[in-house]
C-alpha cells in the first residue's frame, strides 16, 4: 500500500520572517560599528598622524609613508563596509589586513595587543560570507555587464 502525498509549498513562519529580519539588523549593526572603529580608531589616528601612530610605524620602521597608506587602506575599508555591492570584498581585505596587523603585533611588539586584529577578524569573516552573493555584482560592475535583478 502506497500513500502518496502532495508536495506542500514552504511557508515562511511570522517567526522565522522576524528572526531573519533581526539577523539582517544585527548584521548590518555589527557592519557599521565596525565601520566607525576603522574609520576612527584605525584610520584617523594615522591620518592626522597622532603621536602614538607616529611612534609605533617609526618602532617598525616603516615611517610614514607606511602609516599614511595604512591609514588609508583602513579608511577605504571602513567606508566599503557601508556600501552593499564593496561589503563582501572589504571584510575580506579588512581581514587579510586584521592579518598583517596580528603578525606585526607579535613581532615587532612582543605580542602586544596581538588578540585585537584576532577578535576583529571573526566578524570580518561572518560578513564576508553573509555578504558574499555581492561579489556578482561586483564582478559583473567590474567587468562592466548588465545588472540582472
Amino acid at each position: 500500500m502506497s500513500e502518496h502525498t502532495a508536495p506542500t509549498a514552504p511557508t515562511t513562519s511570522p517567526a522565522s520572517a522576524s528572526g531573519r529580519r533581526a539577523a539582517r539588523i544585527a548584521l548590518r549593526s555589527v557592519q557599521v560599528l565596525l565601520a566607525l572603529f576603522f574609520v576612527f580608531a584605525g584610520a584617523l589616528p594615522k591620518l592626522i598622524a597622532h603621536p602614538t601612530a607616529v611612534e609605533s610605524f617609526d618602532r617598525m620602521g616603516w615611517g610614514s609613508a607606511g602609516m599614511y597608506g595604512i591609514g588609508v587602506l583602513e579608511l577605504a575599508g571602513g567606508v566599503a563596509l557601508l556600501i552593499p555591492v564593496l561589503q563582501s570584498a572589504s571584510a575580506m581585505a579588512l581581514s587579510a589586513l586584521m592579518v598583517g596587523a596580528f603578525i606585526v603585533q607579535l613581532t615587532a611588539f612582543d605580542g602586544q595587543n596581538a588578540a585585537t586584529p584576532v577578535v576583529l577578524i571573526v566578524p570580518l569573516a561572518v560578513i564576508a560570507w553573509a555578504r558574499r552573493d555581492h561579489n556578482a555584482r561586483l564582478l559583473r560592475l567590474v567587468r562592466r555587464q548588465p545588472l540582472r535583478t
